[in-house]
């Protein structure tokens, strides 16, 4: 069923959450669980349920998408007919960059409307986790919906620019908040930023909304035209993690150290990333590494306890990192002390140095800092 559907995935939606991580990057290349970028799991889940072509909208900051994503070989997505699609920022037309999911939409409408697919499979890159997409096609069909949504029945966090959904028994939706103001750890059904639409539905929406004049996607089609349309909520239950803040990417990479995590969001199917050909991971003779997640290329020589570190990074003798996330090519001198540590690339900490955050507000080091 999912052969009969495109991808469409937008890089820089929500980056407002975690401006820490967005400086120099999109939301889409945000690292993750030591070898991954959060696009890789939307571009996987399409892949794996047969979805075929898949564009990417790009806007800012995407020069290190671009280095990871390549020709999209590596998602087997290196083809002459489809594959991945490559869309600038700006349309044919105009050469302004969009701002808003809508003018996003304007902008690939001669994209979309070039394809003969029946659906378009809209996603963001600010979740983490595992769908099988021909499971919400075949559930949107069968419903003979205009739009499903699909969301997680969840604890409300941090983030400013959620959507929350209520259906009826027959999973009808029968109200949209947008931005609501609730309680944080209020449980609802939130919507995750995936949904299915149909193409030709999704064209005349988008052109007739424009041409009033309108900007918000889901202001002017989702809410305003709830009783219109068959929008229909398909409730996710499996492991879905949101990153809205930087205690959340915190949380839900330090939830990789749980097996029983891993194994649903990395077992039966694959989540594909870039192939980097690197050495095996080093350990010294003193090294110490508990419950953690060495990347390949690694060299340690400290103490790793309860810790994610990704490729290349260097441990000195006499280290201790707890509870922390260290990124690609870090180097952490000798008799360092780091708990509760998020390190951004090519990040140097010389010798004798103590740095500690706490869960709900790790210690953050920017790109290329040497301390």
């Amino acid at each position: 069923m999912a052969a009969s559907a495109i991808g469409v995935i937008f890089s820089n939606m929500h980056e407002e959450n975690v401006p820490e991580l967005v400086r120099i990057r999109t939301m889409a290349s945000i690292p993750f669980g030591g070898r991954y970028r959060l696009i890789d799991f939307a571009l996987s889940n399409m892949v794996n349920s047969g979805i075929t072509t898949v564009g990417l909208m790009t806007n800012n900051n995407y020069r290190s998408l671009i280095d990871h994503i390549g020709s999209g070989k590596d998602w087997d997505l290196a083809r002459k007919d489809g594959g991945l699609i490559l869309l600038p920022p700006f349309s044919e037309k105009h050469d302004k960059l969009y701002s808003t999911r809508l003018e996003a939409l304007r902008s690939i409408t001669g994209f979309l409307s070039r394809r003969k697919e029946k659906y378009v499979v809209l996603a963001d890159c600010d979740g983490v986790a595992k769908f099988d997409i021909s499971d919400i096609i075949n559930y949107h069909e069968s419903k003979n919906a205009d739009i499903t949504l699909v969301t997680k029945h969840g604890k409300v966090g941090h983030r400013s620019d959620f959507m929350l959904i209520n259906a009826d028994k027959d999973g009808r939706v029968n109200e949209i908040k947008l931005s609501p103001h609730m309680s944080e750890g209020t449980k609802a059904d939130i919507f995750v930023n995936i949904m299915i639409i149909n193409r030709q539905f999704l064209l005349n929406a988008v052109e007739d909304t424009v041409t009033h004049g309108f900007t918000s996607f889901e202001n002017e089609i989702l809410v305003k035209q709830l009783n219109s349309l068959k929008i229909y909520q398909y409730d996710f239950k499996g492991y879905y993690a949101g990153i809205d803040s930087m205690e959340a990417y915190y949380k839900h990479n330090m939830e990789l150290l749980d097996k029983e995590v891993r194994d649903e969001l990395f077992g039966d199917r694959d989540i594909y990333t870039k192939v980097r050909d690197s050495a095996p991971s080093k350990y010294g003779e003193d090294a110490i590494v508990k419950n953690s997640l060495i990347s390949d290329g690694c060299v340690i020589e400290g103490v790793v306890e309860n810790s994610i570190l990704f490729r290349g990074v260097k441990v000195g003798k006499g280290a201790v990192v707890r509870n922390s996330i260290i990124m690609q090519d870090n180097y952490i001198g000798a008799n360092t002390s780091l708990d509760c540590v998020i390190t951004d690339k090519n990040v140097v900490i010389s010798d004798r140095k103590t740095l500690a955050g706490c869960a709900e507000l790790p210690y953050f080091i920017q790109k290329g800092t040497r301390l």
